[in-house]
């Protein structure tokens, strides 16, 4: 039986074929866990507000501030969405001021470090680039020079937890 490869479908069909051949042969967990043995330890939100505004001050001083940053359980991956960078407008004092938030799905709350890291910077990218265009891929990977591998692997990582029903 054929799994279900809804989050590597954008990908040539000779890698999808090696990656279905991993889950038959039940060596998908094997490869990340070898890959990525732990998970972080960024548990709650104001790890990960500390965490965020480490990567932001580092490769993003003068992108807008954060007014918000928290792992959000009601955000699901299969809505294609790892975490979101949301524009809030708030009136204040009769003006319309826009808060930028940055929310993580809340599964990530135990994945391996380097798959925060790169939803964290996805997100980031998002404050200076709107689109998913060359402009910010260039900047997510200025960032995070491994960042495709690193997004590639972590739909591998979300797959597995499909498959064992974690997610």
């Amino acid at each position: 039986m054929k799994s279900n490869l809804k989050y590597i479908s954008g990908y040539p069909q000779s890698l999808q074929q090696q990656i279905q051949a991993m889950i038959e042969q039940d060596s998908l967990a094997g490869f990340l866990l070898k890959k990525y043995p732990k998970p972080h330890s960024i548990g709650n939100d104001k790890d990960l507000r500390n965490y965020v505004m480490a990567l932001k001050n580092r490769y993003m001083k003068k992108s807008p501030p954060l007014s918000k940053i928290i792992y959000d359980g009601k955000i699901h991956v299969i809505n294609n969405a790892l975490g979101l960078h949301s524009y809030v407008p708030r009136i204040q004092g009769g003006k319309v001021k826009v808060k930028n938030e940055l929310r993580v799905a809340a599964v990530f709350k135990q994945a391996p470090e380097e798959f925060l890291n790169m939803i964290v910077v996805h997100e980031l990218a998002h404050l200076k680039e709107k689109q998913h265009d060359k402009a910010f891929y260039q900047l997510c990977q200025h960032m995070l020079p491994d960042y495709h591998q690193l997004e590639f692997e972590m739909r591998l990582y979300l797959t597995q937890l499909e498959i064992k029903g974690i997610y």
